[in-house]
C-alpha cells in the first residue's frame, strides 16, 4: 500500500515556503544554496546557506538558484527542493509525494517545464503548477471560482504579479521583474554611486526594513550604514535618512503602480466594478513596505487591503489547491 504525502510549495526567488495539506507552513527558508566550487557538492541550503553569503572562503559560494521568479540553475534548484522536501516530513519507500507548486503568471512553457522537472527530480511523483496570483487569491480567501472580479497584487522577491481573477481563471494579468530584490539593488547602487560605499544585499535589505518606505511616515529617522569605500577599499560608514531611501525606492515602486494601472485599464467594466467594491489585495513579503498600500490606493482611487500574513498567502493557496485536487 502506498501512502501519499501532499505538500504545497511557494518557490520564491527570495524564500521558499512549504505547506502541508492543512495549510500549516512547515518550511520557511531562504532560496539559497551553498556549494563547494571544486567538488560542486551542495554544502547547505536555506538559512544555513544564507548566513554564508558574503562570508565564505573562495572555495565555497552561496548562490540563489532562482532569478526574477524563474530557475537560473536547474541542478541547484533540484538539490535545494530535495533538501526542503526531505526535511518537511518523514518519508519511506512506500510514500508517494504529490506537490502543488506556484509559478509566476507569465512564465514560458520551457520555464514551466523546468519547474516541473526540478520538483520531479527532487522526489515528487505527481506535480501540479498553479500561477502565483491565483494561489495568493485562494490564500487570501477571495471568491476566485465565482462570477465576480477579484484583484491580487503579489509582490515577491523577484517579481510582481498583478491579476484580475474570475470564474477560476485569470481575466487580466501583468507580471514585471520588480520585487524585493529590485528594491535592495536600488539601495546598493545608490550608495555606491552617491556615497562611494559598497554594501551587500543583506545590508540593503536591513536598510529597507528599518527605514524604507513608499510614502512619508511618522517617526522617520536615519541609520548608520557600514561597508567598504569604493575608492580606497578601506572600511567606511555613512548615514542615510528615511527620505533618501524613499527617493531611492520611488522608481521601482512607480513600476509596480504602473503595472497595476495597466492591468485595470484592460479589465472588463463589470469586473472593474467588482474590484472598486472589494478593493485590491496585496500579498507577498514586499507588499509590507511602509506606505505602499496607501500610495497604491491614492494612485488608483481604490481601497487596498493587506491580509494578516501576506508572506504566507501563496503557500496557503497551494495547500487549498491540494485539498481541492484530492
Amino acid at each position: 500500500m502506498l501512502f501519499s504525502r501532499d505538500i504545497g510549495i511557494d518557490l520564491g526567488t527570495s524564500n521558499t515556503l512549504i505547506c502541508d495539506k492543512k495549510g500549516r507552513v512547515i518550511i520557511r527558508e531562504p532560496s539559497v544554496v551553498a556549494v563547494d566550487v571544486k567538488t560542486k557538492r551542495v554544502l547547505a541550503t536555506g538559512d544555513e546557506a544564507k548566513a554564508m553569503i558574503g562570508r565564505t572562503p573562495g572555495s565555497i559560494i552561496a548562490v540563489r538558484p532562482l532569478q526574477e521568479g524563474v530557475i537560473a540553475d536547474f541542478d541547484m534548484t533540484s538539490d535545494m527542493l530535495r533538501s526542503f522536501i526531505y526535511r518537511s516530513s518523514k518519508r519511506s519507500l512506500f510514500t508517494r509525494t504529490r506537490v502543488v507548486i506556484s509559478i509566476p503568471s507569465d512564465v514560458t512553457e520551457v520555464e514551466r517545464r523546468a519547474v516541473e522537472d526540478a520538483v520531479r527530480s527532487a522526489g515528487a511523483q505527481d506535480v501540479e503548477l498553479i500561477e502565483e496570483p491565483m494561489a495568493a487569491a485562494l490564500g487570501v480567501g477571495l471568491p476566485v471560482y465565482d462570477a465576480t472580479g477579484s484583484m491580487v497584487v503579489d509582490i515577491g522577491g523577484g517579481t510582481c504579479d498583478v491579476a484580475v481573477i474570475s470564474l477560476g481563471g485569470i481575466a487580466a494579468c501583468k507580471s514585471i521583474k520588480v520585487g524585493g530584490d529590485a528594491l535592495d539593488e536600488a539601495i546598493v547602487n545608490h550608495l555606491k554611486r552617491e556615497h562611494d560605499l559598497l554594501i551587500g544585499t543583506n545590508t540593503a535589505e536591513d536598510i529597507k526594513l528599518k527605514i524604507g518606505s513608499a510614502a512619508s511616515y511618522d517617526g522617520e529617522g536615519a541609520m548608520e550604514v557600514r561597508g567598504r569605500n569604493t575608492i580606497n577599499g578601506l572600511p567606511k560608514s555613512t548615514e542615510i535618512t528615511s527620505a533618501e531611501v524613499r527617493e531611492i525606492l520611488s522608481e521601482p515602486v512607480s513600476k509596480i503602480i504602473a503595472a497595476i494601472k495597466e492591468t485595470l485599464e484592460v479589465t472588463l467594466p463589470e469586473l472593474a466594478a467588482d474590484i472598486i467594491d472589494k478593493g485590491i489585495y496585496l500579498t507577498g513579503g514586499s507588499s509590507q513596505l511602509r506606505g505602499l498600500a496607501d500610495l497604491i490606493s491614492q494612485e488608483t482611487k481604490i481601497a487596498v487591503h493587506i491580509p494578516e500574513n501576506p508572506m504566507n498567502c501563496v503557500a496557503t493557496g497551494t495547500s487549498i489547491k491540494l485539498r481541492r485536487a484530492l
